[in-house]
């Protein structure tokens, strides 16, 4: 069993059993904890009312936070002619086609995200075996298969999110950093479930957002209230 640290044990003991926070409450709470020796990633964790076994029910996309993550990321892109000049003046670090797709396949994975223009999937198809399982495919769903280059970089950049729901049901993400100021968390937070709402599957049954839960990197988890 792990050892926690005396910062953590003191945080949780502040804490109620199975007790629930209203979305504020839960990040003040937060921030209140004794800080990390760095600016801590906070997190979203929830677990949804779906069986991801059905196609029909898969829970996927991408978020740009409005008040962003805290973090830019790394993106790369298969495009080429004026929209790999777009990629690459919003901030891309690499554009390329088979030549991109020769290197990732010699072991280069210095970035985050991959977009690709949907001409360039036949590029990208062979790397099906190595994005895939590290969960990089470019893909519509996700908004990184796009004719507009320009504006998805710079949303990734900036710090945009993907998302997608693992064989349990659960969904995890970055909503900020410690050191954003509680307003901000919680309109991040608060934008993205309004969001996940929208893509509640329409043969999912009883509560789509079963428990949530918000964390930071060293912190124990504060259990939300979520309206069923």
């Amino acid at each position: 069993m792990k050892k926690r640290s005396r910062r953590y044990r003191s945080a949780r003991e502040g804490l109620g059993v199975k007790q629930r926070f209203e979305l504020k409450a839960a990040v003040e709470k937060l921030k209140a904890f004794p800080p990390g020796k760095f600016d801590e990633s906070v997190d979203l964790a929830l677990n949804l009312g779906i069986d991801p076994k059905k196609s029909d029910q898969m829970v996927r996309g991408s978020f740009a936070f409005p008040h962003g993550i805290g973090k830019s990321k790394r993106v790369i892109v298969f495009a080429e002619g004026q929209r790999a000049e777009e990629a690459l003046a919003a901030g891309a670090i690499k554009v390329g086609t088979d030549d991109l797709a020769k290197e990732i396949e010699k072991g280069w994975f210095e970035f985050d995200v991959v977009i690709a223009t949907p001409d360039q999937m036949r590029s990208v198809g062979k790397l099906g075996k190595v994005l895939g399982p590290k969960g990089l495919m470019p893909t519509p769903k996700t908004g990184t298969v796009t004719q507009d280059v320009r504006q998805t970089v710079r949303d990734f950049v900036g710090g945009k999110v993907e998302f997608k729901v693992d064989k349990e049901s659960n969904l995890h993400l970055p909503v900020g950093r410690r050191s954003f100021p509680p307003e901000k968390l919680v309109e991040n937070i608060q934008a993205f479930l309004d969001h996940l709402a929208t893509l509640r599957p329409t043969t999912a049954k009883g509560d789509f957002v079963r428990r949530a839960t918000l964390s930071a990197t060293m912190s124990p988890g504060v259990e939300l209230a979520l309206e069923r």
